[in-house]
């Protein structure tokens, strides 16, 4: 391990204990649930770890709660996502429901989209995700979002990019 490597971690595991306790309080407070909090304050502190820069936080705390208040809104976002899918697997007969696994494998795609489409206006993701996945036409997106083809085309290009380049990374 490197000595800047060592020297982040010495900075993380300052962090760690002398804050862990107060970021699980303060996310419990957040989602009134003990055990989601502990979650996302482990959650808070692998993010950290995976950075290369050193911290440098004047006020520890104010960094630990912007960094928490990341992982807490990934953290919405992911549920969102799964009620959505679960909504939709409620509307259809029983015997067309998806194995446990398949479930799975459905939700893992879904937020790995939402991953790619992240950032984007919500009109791009709009435009991608009726193309991709309901299979509209550029000219029923048009009608659907009340944009003209042209601004639909710009979407696209503009999401297929976004998708390529974060694949890419």
């Amino acid at each position: 391990m490197s000595a800047d490597k060592l020297s982040l971690h010495r900075e993380i595991d300052a962090l760690y204990a002398g804050h862990h306790a107060w970021l699980r309080g303060w996310l419990s407070r957040k989602l009134g649930c003990a055990h989601r909090a502990a979650d996302l304050a482990h959650d808070t502190f692998m993010r950290l770890l995976a950075r290369d820069e050193p911290i440098g936080a004047d006020e520890p705390r104010a960094f630990l709660t912007t960094v928490a208040q990341r992982v807490l809104s990934n953290h919405w976002r992911r549920e969102q996502i799964e009620r959505a899918y679960l909504d939709v697997l409620a509307q259809r007969p029983e015997a067309y429901a998806p194995s446990p696994e398949e479930r799975a494998v459905v939700l893992e795609t879904l937020l790995e989209i939402d991953r790619l489409l992240d950032g984007l206006p919500l009109a791009a993701k709009r435009a991608f995700l009726l193309a991709q996945l309901d299979g509209l036409t550029q000219a029923e997106i048009a009608r659907e979002l009340g944009v003209s083809l042209a601004t639909v085309k710009r979407h696209l290009v503009k999401a297929g990019t976004q998708c390529f380049f974060a694949m890419a990374a």
